[in-house]
């Protein structure tokens, strides 16, 4: 099986409590491709400026990953900023330079149209129905976006979502999508308007998948250090389609794994800055710590329990 990501490709500036990075690599698809490509194969289309160090990528590279649809062109690359606080929850964005991702126009080179699964990054849903107007009929197609989007394409946004089949946002935006501050009637409210499936990420403190019927949680893995969440959130995706992709499958079982197998990735992701963790990471990594959410979470139940 394969992903097709679509997404921003990106420089980061990140400085938290513990440490400062300057000019990482980073971007939706660069976090979301270095949490998938260690469950299945995966396909990137972006686009970058002259004074990206592609070979910062080479260890996706070495995975297998297809970075043919990573378009290099002239221009500076797309810059974002941040200082984080001590909770790690609130971020202050101090630059964002948009650079040649202001243009973007995503071109699916023909050997990815058929690509069973598709991950629409957070950009603009004009050009997240633009992708999907290019492949052809993916079995798995999930959307991320963002309180940008939800405030300036609304309209563009909800008639995306009518062609998604699962979308993944944080807490926060699901509430100003649905103008619903309960989640589980924000989720019933989008799944109303396309998405089966709905997962809303709440940071450290875990994730929601909201089916048709049913409902799962999975916790947020307890980590004695953290040093940069900026990836967390897409790697969380990376994982969570990533196992969907390999497992070739929507059951219920399977999704509930996915849903540990997200939280397991986005976990790694902010135990360095950028791409650091995940790029060290191998499958033997991703199963042990799924086995640690399992024993995490384990229980029994008895008859004579009140």
């Amino acid at each position: 099986m394969s992903i097709l990501c679509v997404g921003s490709v990106a420089l980061d500036s990140v400085e938290t409590p513990f440490g400062k990075a300057e000019r990482v690599v980073g971007g939706s698809a660069v976090y979301f491709t270095a949490a998938a490509s260690l469950l299945t194969s995966v396909q990137v289309v972006g686009v970058v400026g002259e004074d990206y160090p592609l070979e910062r990528l080479d260890f996706l590279r070495a995975r297998g990953v297809d970075l043919s649809g990573v378009e290099q062109v002239t221009g500076p690359s797309f810059f974002w900023s941040g200082r984080y606080r001590y909770d790690l929850n609130a971020r202050d964005t101090l630059d964002t330079q948009l650079g040649v991702f202001a243009d973007f126009q995503p071109r699916i080179p023909d050997a990815f149209r058929e690509t069973p699964s598709l991950f629409l990054g957070n950009i603009d849903p004009v050009l997240q129905a633009d992708v999907l107007d290019q492949v052809s009929a993916p079995s798995i197609v999930a959307c991320d976006t963002m309180n940008y989007w939800i405030e300036g394409s609304r309209d563009a946004l909800l008639a995306l979502l009518a062609r998604v089949r699962i979308l993944i946002v944080n807490d926060e935006e699901i509430r100003q999508l649905a103008d619903e501050p309960n989640l589980l009637k924000a989720a019933r409210w989008v799944q109303e308007r396309g998405p089966e499936y709905v997962v809303v990420k709440k940071g450290e403190h875990g994730a929601i998948l909201f089916a048709p019927d049913w409902l799962f949680f999975v916790p947020g893995y307890p980590l004695e250090e953290v040093f940069d969440p900026t990836g967390a959130g897409d790697a969380f995706a990376g994982g969570f389609v990533g196992y969907l992709d390999h497992a070739g499958s929507l059951e219920p079982h399977d999704l509930r794994l996915a849903m540990v197998y997200g939280s397991a990735l986005g976990s790694y992701a902010v135990e360095r800055f950028s791409v650091e963790r995940l790029a060290t990471l191998d499958a033997a990594d991703v199963r042990r710590r799924v086995a640690e959410f399992r024993d995490l979470t384990a229980f029994e139940t008895r008859v004579e329990a009140v």
